[in-house]
């Protein structure tokens, strides 16, 4: 199947989308937990529709049902310290801690799947941390919001790790049904907790606003089932490494569109661009290098 221009513009906009959320999580209401809850609850709504118009399975061995329920565990808490980051600071700041991702699947990839780690992931490891410590430098105000981001990266590379080795024996689909299941759960059963020892007034704010129905639904439709299942179709046409490559500008777009919603309020100091600027870059230039290196081998 050969892509069509059509296809690259399809693949931006998905991209796009995912920078998006970062934007859409600062404009709800409602605390970034309660946000999360809702939308993991309409994604697996969203698609089990998917996965009847599709005619899909749901079938799915226990072992692989726990692992996968599980993971959505992994999930929750990334979506619940990329939030709340972007909520205690900004969705710049956010998306900055997130561009790690990429770094840390690096690192624990090569673990999981026990093989040794190169001195090349080493080595733009060290570029990712002198650009976060530029960033920490010089009385930037955002200090936890960044540590959380970061968190928020780590924790996608870990479930992306799992996702890559269920794959081969789950529909994507499938996996996305019930990791959302599993992270509505998580949530769920952490209520309590955040109920008594985090939330501000010790209370839970399950009533979004009119407009927090439209900014959740529409992470959890366009931003996660939309995006996910138009993002497996492409994966047909252009190859994994195009794909990947065109991830990295995520933070780049969602920095953008921040500027252009909340204007002066996303605007920082100098080394706020140039640390991001520098992991950005190691960020792109990792896929490039293994791609080429793939080549020669």
């Amino acid at each position: 199947m050969i892509a069509t221009t059509k296809d690259y513009f399809k693949l931006h906009f998905i991209v796009l989308l995912f920078g998006f959320t970062a934007i859409l999580g600062k404009l709800v209401s409602i605390p970034a937990v309660e946000m999360v809850f809702y939308r993991t609850l309409m994604a697996a709504a969203g698609m089990t529709v998917l996965l009847l118009i599709v005619k899909g399975s749901f079938k799915v061995s226990q072992s692989n049902f726990i692992k996968i329920f599980l993971t959505g565990s992994i999930v929750a808490i990334h979506w619940i310290t990329f939030f709340v980051s972007g909520r205690i600071s900004n969705p710049s700041t956010s998306l900055v801690g997130f561009a790690t991702c990429s770094f840390w699947a690096a690192l624990i990839e090569p673990i999981a799947k026990r093989k040794k780690i190169q001195a090349l992931e080493v080595g733009l490891g060290i570029v990712v941390l002198v650009g976060l410590i530029l960033i920490f430098s010089f009385n930037f105000d955002y200090a936890f919001g960044l540590f959380l981001g970061i968190i928020s990266g780590l924790t996608a590379a870990i479930f992306s790790v799992i996702n890559s080795k269920i794959a081969a024996r789950v529909s994507a689909y499938t996996i996305t049904l019930y990791e959302m299941l599993g992270a509505c759960a998580t949530v769920i059963l952490f209520f309590p907790i955040y109920k008594m020892y985090i939330a501000e007034d010790h209370q839970l704010h399950l009533i979004p606003a009119t407009m927090d129905w439209v900014y959740i639904g529409t992470m959890a439709i366009a931003c996660s089932v939309y995006a996910y299942s138009v993002m497996i179709n492409l994966s047909k046409k252009l190859s994994v490494f195009f794909i990947q490559l065109a991830l990295n500008l995520e933070p780049v777009y969602g920095i953008l569109i921040a500027l252009f919603v909340f204007g002066q309020q996303e605007v920082m100091g100098w080394n706020f661009y140039v640390g991001t600027l520098i992991i950005l870059s190691a960020v792109a230039i990792f896929p490039l290098i293994k791609s080429r290196q793939g080549f020669q081998s």
